[in-house]
């Protein structure tokens, strides 16, 4: 079992709390174990009008496999000496420590951001890069993996880096299962604009709505952008502005990175060879698959494969053939 800590104190934002506690601190019955979560604080804290009463002190963090630091109210303070010092010994002895929102002024406060690359809410990136001069702050993402150390932009975007933190212990497929069960999407890519100068609208109410689903039926084709901008009858210029808005990205960013997603639950769930699924996710050949699988997951797919079967295994799922 993965053990998370929730490591609070008094100005803590209560929505990155709660749905930090709702990710890892409700079994979903997916995995077996699932996560064994821990709150942890100094006493009895207040996050918003909320008071919680954690169920362990500050040094029990230093205990846990994975910390996750809430969003912090009041930027403009620094915080709590006992929660820098905690989340830093925490580190030390080796766990994987990540900031929600605003959190990542107390990771950047115990060090842990010092030469990474880390971002934050958009509105205060710049108040963390004057501050933390020794941080690599990239305003422009929703989140940034940097190994054992992950910080998150704020709101929607930290439940992207939860759902990420999902997908790198449990597999693409159990991650997938936990956002249909709390209707977020599945995956927002980590390098997405976390500010988009356009709103993002409404699921069905956006000029790419019915285009989306087509596509995902379609991966085992070797779809274009002017496939794309065919079906959504529309120019490419005006297909690429429409993706910018919606998705932060472009349309041949968005259509590999649904490739690469249905290649992982392939990988995690079938017995298809390396062939099969180059062929099944539109890659073409195996060592298509495998050049941009590596780049955009960090491992090639044998590895991810035998890495999430066992898991899979262990727990007693089917394998679909």
């Amino acid at each position: 079992m993965i053990t998370v800590a929730l490591a609070v104190t008094d100005g803590m934002l209560h929505f990155e709390l709660s749905l930090a506690y709702e990710v890892f601190g409700t079994d979903p019955g997916l995995a077996d174990p699932w996560y064994g979560l821990v709150v942890c604080g100094p006493g009895a804290v207040r996050a918003g009008r909320f008071l919680l009463e954690p169920d362990h002190g500050l040094d029990r963090i230093r205990h846990a496999d994975t910390v996750i630091v809430p969003g912090w109210a009041d930027v403009d303070v620094e915080p709590p000496t006992g929660l820098v010092d905690a989340v830093r010994a925490a580190h030390e002895a080796g766990a994987r420590v990540a900031s929600l929102c605003t959190g990542a002024f107390v990771l950047a406060a115990a060090g842990l951001l010092d030469g990474r690359r880390a971002t934050t809410h958009w509105a205060h990136t710049g108040d963390l890069a004057a501050r933390h001069p020794k941080v690599r702050v990239d305003p422009d993402v929703l989140y940034v993996d940097d190994g054992s150390v992950l910080t998150s932009a704020g709101k929607a975007a930290a439940m992207d880096l939860c759902l990420h933190i999902v997908r790198l212990d449990h597999g693409s497929s159990i991650a997938n299962a936990v956002a249909r069960r709390l209707v977020v999407p599945p995956h927002r890519d980590g390098g997405q604009a976390q500010f988009v100068t356009t709103p993002v609208p409404a699921p069905g109410n956006h000029p790419l709505a019915a285009l989306f689903p087509w596509v995902i039926e379609r991966l085992d084709q070797p779809l274009t952008v002017e496939d794309l901008a065919r079906q959504a009858r529309m120019s490419s210029r005006n297909l690429a502005r429409h993706f910018r808005s919606v998705t932060g990205t472009s349309p041949l960013r968005w259509l590999l990175t649904q490739r690469i997603r249905h290649a992982q639950e392939l990988l995690e769930t079938t017995d298809e060879t390396i062939d099969a699924i180059a062929a099944a996710t539109g890659m073409g050949t195996a060592t298509t698959l495998r050049r941009h699988f590596n780049r955009t997951v960090g491992v090639p797919p044998d590895a991810y494969r035998r890495t999430f079967r066992s898991r899979t295994t262990a727990r007693g799922a089917p394998v679909r053939r």
